[in-house]
């Protein structure tokens, strides 16, 4: 079994840890028959009553089924409403706009001037925090700092259980700066190796625990020290250099080179618990649109790895940019670069707008699956507008498809419009019944 394979059972096992105890499952219509009854008697046997709690939840599971039942006469009468009070709201905002001396220039136009600023007051946005699932750790949603502390205690609880593995995601997870994250993987794989290709010299079974590498680039890392017991080594105080001091010694009882390989090629090939980020998806009405809130702070923070990705991402076309670009241009690149997440609002002709929030190396391609799932039929073609024009749309990308939201400018926040990409049958409405309910749960 591969690495890769053996950490994602790993997580697999500790999520369905809590389920081994339950039984043998069954449906609750279904008898159940004593298992040491012989098969000849089953006839016989009398049907045992259910328990209070499984007739609750039958009695749950119906009331779903009658809720599922309900759900769309509700919400096509939720619908209309919402279409009232957006008829409502658009006609309240021309009616101020139209003593503004503004009056030629359309809404497209005001749009447009709202998104070329790059202002975070230009258009703004209802988000409080960006927020990230962990799928390997639990269904939660919760900021960045939060998981961090989440996978923290998640992986500690797990030492006790599989030590090894556990203390080699500790030491890649729950440390900061990968230079020192690196440089003490390499030293921990350099003990290791030691052991298996010298088993018969003891002299590399030793690590003195006042050595200066060790001190430095080892110890002060959580996890590294669970690491070289789960390898087998133990701390022990032996005589060096005539005077007593502390060592963690190779106990070849405690461990076997088949276990330090494992170890070993754990270390090599751990990643980061990724993180994903949530949408945060919001369905706005006119008048939502128009509140301001502070964009929040970790928009801004941009990580070693991210830069990274970005330099090697913008290497490949630089020349062609600077060429083709303007001065203002790239200055206000510079300006959009400092952005981690982007703000994006998808506006729809009924004046509803979706809102949902990504990173800004995210593809054009993200944005319009993330438009697609949210609409009534994911097989009708659209067209999203951006503040300069330009149409991408739903069935054709062409070259755009591979371009990031930081290359068409949508950073770090922006409207785009909807249109169906069709010219006969148009649907009425745009967003799916669940979409629309997100709207009656964000109104009250």
């Amino acid at each position: 079994m591969e690495m890769a394979d053996k950490i994602t059972s790993f997580f697999k096992k500790r999520a369905n840890s809590k389920f081994k105890n339950a039984g043998q499952g069954h449906k609750l219509t279904e008898s159940r028959v004593p298992t040491s009854a012989p098969s000849h008697s089953i006839e016989n046997v009398q049907r045992i009553e259910p328990t209070p709690e499984a007739k609750i939840a039958g009695q749950a599971a119906l009331a779903r089924l009658e809720t599922k039942k309900k759900v769309a006469p509700f919400v096509k009468s939720s619908y209309s409403s919402i279409q009232a009070q957006v008829k409502k709201e658009l006609l309240a905002e021309m009616s101020a706009k139209s003593m503004l001396p503004t009056e030629n220039c359309n809404t497209d136009e005001r749009d447009n001037v709202k998104n070329t600023s790059h202002d975070t007051k230009s258009a703004t946005s209802i988000v409080s925090d960006i927020y990230f699932r962990c799928p390997l750790v639990s269904e939660e949603i919760l900021p960045e700092e939060e998981w961090h502390s989440k996978i923290r205690e998640f992986l500690f609880e797990q030492l006790e259980n599989e030590p090894g593995l556990t203390a080699c995601l500790i030491i890649r997870n729950c440390n900061f700066d990968d230079e020192r994250i690196r440089n003490c993987i390499e030293i921990l794989c350099k003990y290791l190796e030691n052991i298996i290709k010298n088993l018969t010299d003891e002299k590399y079974w030793k690590i003195r625990l006042s050595n200066k590498i060790f001190q430095e680039k080892v110890k002060p890392l959580e996890g590294s020290l669970e690491l070289l017991k789960a390898a087998g080594f133990e701390e022990r105080k032996i005589i060096h250099e005539g005077k007593e001091e502390d060592f963690l010694i190779w106990n070849p009882e405690n461990s076997s080179t088949e276990n330090i390989s494992i170890l070993l090629d754990a270390l090599k090939s751990v990643e980061p618990i990724p993180l994903e980020l949530d949408r945060n998806l919001q369905v706005l009405l006119p008048s939502q649109t128009l509140e301001y809130t502070e964009l929040p702070p970790n928009f801004y923070k941009i990580s070693a790895q991210e830069i990274k990705k970005e330099y090697q991402h913008r290497t490949e076309t630089v020349k062609l940019n600077e060429t083709l670009r303007t001065t203002e241009m790239r200055n206000a690149s510079k300006d959009m670069k400092c952005y981690r997440f982007t703000i994006i609002r998808v506006k729809f002709p009924d004046g509803i707008t979706l809102q949902g929030t990504f990173a800004t190396t995210e593809t054009i391609d993200n944005l319009i699956t993330f438009v697609k799932e949210s609409l009534i039929s994911e097989e009708i073609p659209f067209v999203l507008t951006t503040f300069s024009g330009k149409k991408l749309s739903s069935h054709d990308l062409g070259s755009d498809k591979e371009s990031t939201l930081l290359d068409l400018g949508l950073v770090p926040t922006s409207i785009v419009r909807f249109s169906w990409n069709v010219t006969d049958n148009k649907p009425s409405t745009y967003l799916k019944d669940e979409v629309i309910i997100l709207m009656q749960q964000l109104e009250t």
